[in-house]
């Protein structure tokens, strides 16, 4: 008789994880003030409201709204002067938008490789990368951990290189009590529908540069300057500008961040605790120094060696079939999409890359968010899908 629901057995799972994004009578309230107000575009006063609280709980001094997270880190990278020519250090392992603005303000990204207990970007690999030609470094917060900032800014530091911070994984993380996207020149969060805070679409720089924000800012608003007129426009722009919808929205789920934090690291525990023991799943380490993980991602690695025949596409079809939900991920790293087979950029040996391609998928968030028995539930429907990697090796991808 079969065992897995993907065989035809009985789901572990049957009933519904959370919705998300969660919301409730605040977000109806705040988007009827700005119904109510006439003003629904970028001046609403809650957009400037909006960048104040965010920068404040990011613990830096300027916060520069923008449509999405994909065009703060282009908006980053012009603010910072960077161009044709110039190189960009940026990891394999994340969403193409980290790669292809530097493409985008035309320099050449060039990819290292990460660290294969983080998945975070790897400053011994950094430094191995940086030529004449190296003009900054994109570290990227995986899944919600802080990349090892403590070398990376000294790898910065001593080679005069721009930091630009991708935290679109990290809301609210922080490395040794500081949060992300206040140790680099630069700091891009998205606010896309998956992330953990959001508004549909959406993205904020954070910066404690005052040039750097003058620069983003008027990047974003068509090329003008604060305190400048209507019509007096001192650079090229566009316009980027976020609605007073958005940042009314953002508004209410920044206040829910910080309980919805505590929350995914509660159950990320429950789910750690029951994995731990399995000889055939590996955790993604945390380091010591991390303060506060954000958990937008619970990575889980496969040990390929200990489940013959079994890929992390089949085992990722039985899982979902048991109920829980999850994603295959990264199929390869950025560096092998088609579109970099068009454009310069520079791909050095990325080992544990492609080795977490392989091996390596994710549950999504929305799970962390869930009561302790479904969360328990779910590192149960694991369990049995990893003990059945016979059934498993047989389904297919």
């Amino acid at each position: 008789m079969n065992n897995l629901a993907v065989s035809g057995g009985k789901p572990h799972i049957t009933e519904p994880y959370p919705s998300y994004p969660a919301w409730d009578e605040n977000e109806k309230e705040a988007l009827i003030e700005v119904l109510e107000s006439g003003i629904w575009g970028g001046y609403n006063p809650k957009v400037k409201q909006f960048e104040a609280a965010f920068s404040s709980y990011h613990q830096c001094r300027f916060g520069i709204t923008a449509a999405n997270g994909t065009v703060t880190l282009e908006t980053a990278l012009l603010a910072a002067g960077i161009g044709p020519g110039d190189e960009v250090i940026v990891p394999p392992i994340s969403f193409i938008a980290t790669a292809t603005a530097v493409l985008r303000v035309g320099a050449v990204p060039v990819f290292v490789d990460v660290d294969g207990s983080t998945l975070n970007l790897d400053p011994a690999a950094v430094s191995a990368g940086i030529t004449p030609r190296t003009r900054a470094i994109i570290p990227v917060h995986f899944a919600g951990q802080p990349a090892d900032m403590d070398e990376l800014m000294k790898v910065a530091g001593s080679n005069g290189l721009t930091v630009i911070e991708d935290c679109a994984h990290a809301h609210g993380a922080t490395w040794r009590g500081q949060p992300v996207g206040s140790f680099g020149d630069l700091g891009s969060f998205s606010f896309q529908a998956s992330k953990n805070l959001t508004a549909g679409e959406g993205g904020i720089l954070t910066t404690n540069d005052e040039q750097l924000a003058e620069a983003a800012r008027s990047i974003c608003n068509q090329g003008r300057r604060t305190g400048g007129a209507w019509y007096e426009h001192v650079r090229l722009g566009t316009n980027l500008r976020i609605t007073g919808w958005q940042a009314a929205v953002l508004l209410t789920q920044l206040a829910r961040l910080p309980d919805q934090i505590q929350k995914r690291e509660s159950n990320t525990s429950v789910l750690n605790g029951i994995l731990s023991e399995l000889e055939s799943i590996r955790l993604v380490h945390v380091d010591e120094r991390v303060t506060c993980h954000s958990n937008y991602l619970y990575l889980v690695r496969l040990d390929l060696e200990a489940l013959p025949g079994v890929t992390k596409n089949n085992f990722v079809k039985a899982l979902a079939a048991e109920g829980v939900p999850c994603a295959a991920g990264y199929p390869q790293p950025l560096y092998r999409n088609a579109v970099f087979l068009d454009h310069k950029h520079v791909a050095n040996e990325c080992t544990e890359a492609e080795r977490m391609c392989a091996d390596t998928f994710w549950l999504s968030h929305e799970v962390l968010l869930a009561d302790k028995q479904q969360v328990k539930d779910a590192g149960e429907a694991i369990l049995k899908v990893a003990a059945a990697a016979d059934e498993v090796a047989k389904i297919g991808d």
